[in-house]
């Protein structure tokens, strides 16, 4: 016997019946994104190298040593796949020139790669939902952002999640406030990891974000960017609060909330559970109104966030708000083979109708027994037997045995009345 592949650590086969969950999720995901206006766009799983270096910034997490990069064998280029896809999207914008008859708002699903430990939530590869907005400047477009997450909790049902939400400024105010924070630091050079250390001249604005418990009073007594912001950052942080306040949507504002990427200014902003433990951020984005420049296109605003659909998928089931798996309405018992063309046709018609049917099949040519058929259709989870048997098939019926009431009720039913009769087999009457 071959000796057996088994797949990379961190990146995990979805298998039904769980892969149902996965398709609700979806599924809810596609109907608050219509209701928003937000069309769907598909971009690579692979991208240049240097899209993702060039956007996310060479000493961030993600392209020192997260990123699955490699050599194109035919023709040297370098590639990566896709460690998240706000730069693949805005990438597919530029070349496409979506924004030149006006702004754009899209929405992604898929997966994305990065190499880290796998962990709850936290995987080599995993899953992503996004929104982005291009082309629209002003904070009611992030709070556009923030309310349509906002209506995809409402509509999952979910509880507990909290926002929170800070104000990286612009440019020059972070610059002014990235010189305050390296003086900081440095007064205080012997309480930085060494992680702080080496980003303290290359990124300090990420030790704000560090982990670790022991620089905590360090980071607390550091320099607040929200004293930095000019007037106009200013004005566009409360009209963001003014917009959520007025649609009971609580928040807090966390000053330390920094995001990882280097593409942010202005409205930052993540949703937290803390039903995940050390995972507990399930949604995070913010405004990036330089990265369609940076990418080679002509100025042009930005905002969008990214959902981690593994981490939501955790939180629905420890929340209990997981769908029942679905099963087939009917599934059809056919004990004699030569009543299989009969019964074929009378299944497609059902399915044609709407009806869900599984039909029986075994490992060998042969159908098997009436009682191990039978024993398959219990185990299906559908209301209905259908019994396609000899005797059914000569007077051009089938026999409907009921599997959930209890008493195994059963009636005949005309073949040739189908379409009559059909829905009273969906499992939604």
């Amino acid at each position: 016997m071959a000796e057996k592949i088994t797949a990379i650590k961190g990146m995990n086969d979805v298998l039904p019946p769980q892969s149902a969950h996965w398709e609700w999720l979806e599924q809810q995901v596609r109907e608050v994104m219509a209701r928003f206006a937000y069309r769907n766009i598909r971009t690579p799983i692979v991208e240049p190298t240097g899209l993702f270096v060039r956007s996310l910034g060479e000493v961030t997490d993600v392209v020192e040593k997260e990123m699955y990069s490699f050599e194109d064998k035919l023709n040297g280029e370098a590639l990566t796949l896709r460690p998240e896809n706000t730069a693949g999207v805005v990438r597919a914008v530029v070349e496409n020139n979506l924004l030149y008859e006006g702004g754009k708002r899209l929405y992604y699903m898929g997966p994305m790669f990065r190499h880290e430990r796998p962990q709850r939530g936290r995987y080599r590869q995993f899953h992503q939902v996004g929104a982005e907005a291009l082309g629209f400047a002003g904070a009611h477009v992030d709070a556009e952002l923030i309310l349509l997450a906002h209506s995809l909790w409402q509509q999952l049902g979910v509880r507990d999640v909290r926002l929170e939400i800070n104000s990286l400024g612009q440019p020059d105010e972070r610059k002014a406030h990235r010189e305050a924070l390296i003086r900081h630091f440095e007064a205080h050079a012997d309480l930085l990891d060494e992680d702080g250390k080496r980003r303290l001249y290359s990124n300090p604005l990420r030790i704000l974000d560090t982990k670790n418990p022991a620089m905590k009073p360090v980071v607390e007594s550091a320099p607040r960017l929200l004293d930095f912001l000019g007037e106009a950052s200013l004005q566009a942080f409360e009209t963001l609060q003014a917009i959520l306040r007025s649609n009971g949507v609580e928040f807090t504002i966390n000053p330390r909330l920094v995001r990882g990427l280097d593409y942010y200014n202005l409205t930052v902003f993540e949703f937290i559970t803390e039903s995940l433990g050390a995972q507990g951020t399930i949604c995070a984005g913010g405004r990036y109104d330089g990265l369609v420049e940076q990418v080679g296109g002509k100025p042009a605003p930005g905002v969008g966030w990214a959902m981690g659909v593994e981490r939501v998928l955790e939180l629905l089931k420890e929340q209990n708000l997981l769908p029942a798996i679905p099963v087939p309405d009917a599934y059809a018992v056919i004990p004699d083979m030569a009543s299989l063309p009969v019964a074929m046709q009378a299944i497609q018609q059902l399915r044609m109708a709407g009806v869900s049917v599984q039909m029986h099949a075994s490992a060998t040519a042969e159908m098997g027994s009436f009682k191990s058929q039978f024993k398959k259709a219990d185990g299906s989870g559908a209301r209905y037997a259908l019994v396609f048997g000899a005797d059914e098939v000569a007077e051009g019926c089938v026999t409907v045995k009921s599997l959930r009431d209890g008493a195994g009720a059963q009636e005949k039913k005309p073949l040739a009345e189908i379409a009559q009769w059909a829905n009273r087999l969906q499992s939604s009457d």
